[in-house]
């Protein structure tokens, strides 16, 4: 979720907690469809919302990190950067997309080393670019770092990968940006993207339009014309379906961050249902239907 939204979603989510708690709503278990463009529903698990709302990584173990409002650490809390988004996890290091207010000059990313140190690199906003850091996904040779920004954008940004390209400060430091992913379709309001190979995002769209694309939050694929190398590239974008919306709770629902777990071949997004059911994180599997 964008940093423009995050007081107001924050708020019905501290508030809405005793009313689930006392009427004990929480996310309907319907039957998963077959779902278009070569992924299978395979089940869906629940998380607590104030710790991994915004989005999830998996481990080489296959256990799951979370994020979500209540994970900014204090130190960091204290420097501006309240909202943390969709992370990922590269040869054991997490890497965290910070963001700051809304007369942010510059975005952050954190990167955890597997040993617990933490190094923080900040990117001073380039001239037109938008504050908002949605995400964090490293490319499988852990050397290129995709983000994005918010509204409706042609392009994902790509940066080296903070601590793990050896063109980076060992130690924190300023971070560039490196030949951008140039869309041949627009994309609007991404939430998360990870990798599935060296030439393949998936990306989650929190768009309801269908002035886009025809499916209500789509979960999109970006195909590169060429693995990432520092220099500019091209993404075609398609749509693979529309994340789910299922709950007890009628309203709007919210498309968060997105997974996969290529040892596992599992994909997994997360949807944020209606208040009062917003409280809990609806993190939906997905088994790919060919080879």
């Amino acid at each position: 979720m964008t940093r423009l939204k995050a007081s107001t979603t924050s708020v019905a989510l501290l508030g809405a907690v005793t009313l689930t708690m006392a009427t004990g709503a929480g996310a309907s278990a319907d039957t998963a469809p077959r779902s278009p463009g070569g992924w299978q529903e395979s089940g869906t698990s629940y998380v607590n919302s104030l710790t991994g709302s915004q989005g999830l990584a998996s481990r080489a173990d296959g256990s799951l990190l979370y994020r979500g409002l209540g994970s900014v650490p204090l130190d960091l809390r204290a420097k501006g950067w309240t909202h943390v988004g969709d992370p990922d996890i590269a040869d054991g290091h997490t890497v965290d997309a910070y963001q700051g207010g809304d007369d942010a000059k510059s975005k952050m990313f954190a990167v955890t080393t597997p040993g617990g140190q933490r190094y923080l690199y900040e990117h001073p906003l380039d001239s037109g670019e938008k504050l908002n850091n949605s995400f964090a996904a490293v490319s499988p040779d852990n050397q290129w770092l995709v983000s994005g920004e918010w509204g409706d954008q042609s392009r994902l940004q790509v940066f080296p990968a903070p601590l793990l390209n050896s063109s980076t400060p060992p130690t924190g430091g300023t971070l560039p940006q490196a030949g951008q992913i140039t869309l041949d379709k627009p994309v609007r309001d991404i939430q998360g993207c990870d990798f599935v190979s060296d030439v393949r995002l998936v990306c989650a769209s929190n768009d309801a339009s269908k002035e886009l694309w025809p499916e209500d939050r789509p979960v999109l694929q970006v195909d590169l014309d060429h693995a990432l190398d520092g220099k500019p590239v091209t993404g075609k974008v398609s749509s693979l379906f529309a994340a789910p919306q299922r709950s007890i709770c009628s309203g709007t629902f919210e498309t968060e961050g997105i997974d996969y777990d290529t040892q596992r071949r599992t994909l997994r997004a997360e949807v944020v249902p209606p208040s009062p059911c917003l409280v809990t994180t609806s993190v939906y599997a997905y088994k790919p239907t060919t080879g």
